[in-house]
């Protein structure tokens, strides 16, 4: 098993943030902010204020976007807007179920037609995000479409398994609970009500981190 390190974590507007320096300071080298959801809803105010302090501290800087089966293009224009990617700004899709939303579910044609969007619009690859839901919805099939894309694997297993479109993952989730998977606490940023942190382990070098970061 590959050694846990807490290198990036993921916010959402639930998520209470203290004090970044703390966070770059602990170790922490990058963070991936939602910005939006479907066509309905966005964290616009607090992924604008993390961001900020995020580039105060130096941290690299994410934002994703919690697909639905929505309108794709709505979405692509909304997220876009909002999240204001530069040339240095992680782009990713988040495809999952939404607890409160299943209905509303995002399937593999939305994904693939999000995906395609954002590539032609900013000249470089988003990240797709996901647990089980990719794997079930894939099957055992290669895709060659999402595995030519950088996967960031939510599993929080000790033997994780990625879908066979990938070899391996990028970056992994590998909890958001403050009571499973240490380390699983970050300073300056106590994480959502309870106290619980989306946290993800990266393998390689801060540096290697940076130059894939965007790219």
């Amino acid at each position: 098993m590959a050694q846990l390190n807490l290198r990036v974590v993921d916010l959402y507007r639930g998520d209470k943030v203290e004090n970044l320096q703390k966070a770059a300071d602990f170790g922490i080298w990058g963070v991936i902010h939602r910005a939006t959801w479907g066509t309905d809803d966005d964290d616009a105010k607090q992924y604008r204020a993390v961001r900020e302090a995020a580039q105060k501290a130096g941290l690299l800087w994410g934002a994703y976007h919690f697909g639905t089966k929505q309108d794709v293009p709505t979405q692509v224009k909304k997220f876009l807007d909002l999240a204001k990617p530069d040339k240095d700004t992680l782009v990713a899709l988040d495809y999952e179920q939404s607890n409160t939303h299943p209905e509303l579910k995002m399937q593999l044609t939305h994904a693939r037609d999000f995906m395609q969007r954002i590539a032609d619009k900013l000249g470089r690859k988003p990240v797709i995000y996901s647990g089980h839901n990719l794997k079930e919805d894939l099957g055992s099939k290669v895709d060659a479409f999402f595995g030519s894309h950088r996967l960031w694997l939510a599993d929080y297993r000790k033997n994780w398994s990625v879908q066979k479109s990938w070899k391996t993952y990028w970056l992994r989730q590998y909890t958001d609970n403050k009571n499973k998977n240490p380390p699983n606490q970050v300073p300056g940023i106590p994480g959502d009500s309870k106290g619980n942190l989306d946290c993800n382990t990266y393998e390689s070098t801060r540096e290697k981190l940076a130059a894939e970061w965007a790219s």
